[in-house]
């Protein structure tokens, strides 16, 4: 699995020049704590590791419920870091990554 740099981007500032360039911005730091938090990083191992064919398979997988399973992944979605693949009748999740690296001002 491929390392994530991520950053956060002050709107009063253009993006960084050189050296390590996020690929993924987040507005703010509150919003970087909450997407990546203990949980989801758990979760976006748990997709890697076991290959989840569904969101109730990850439901049962994970112990947490499909509506805030569905939320969760749609906002990671929204970052690039799941992706979710819809088949017949389920969603199928993937990890597109699961290492981080964090860039700071």
């Amino acid at each position: 699995m491929k390392r994530c740099i991520v950053g956060v981007r002050q709107l009063d500032r253009p993006p960084q020049q050189g050296g390590e360039v996020p690929s993924i911005w987040f507005p703010s730091l509150a919003s970087l704590a909450a997407v990546l938090s203990d949980d989801n990083r758990r979760l976006l191992h748990l997709i890697h590791n076991k290959q989840p064919k569904s969101l109730t398979e990850l439901a049962e997988l994970s112990g947490r419920k499909v509506p805030n399973l569905s939320r969760t992944l749609k906002t990671m979605a929204n970052y690039g870091l799941v992706s979710l693949q819809r088949n017949v009748r389920d969603v199928q999740p993937t990890a597109l990554a699961t290492e981080f690296l964090v860039v700071l001002d």
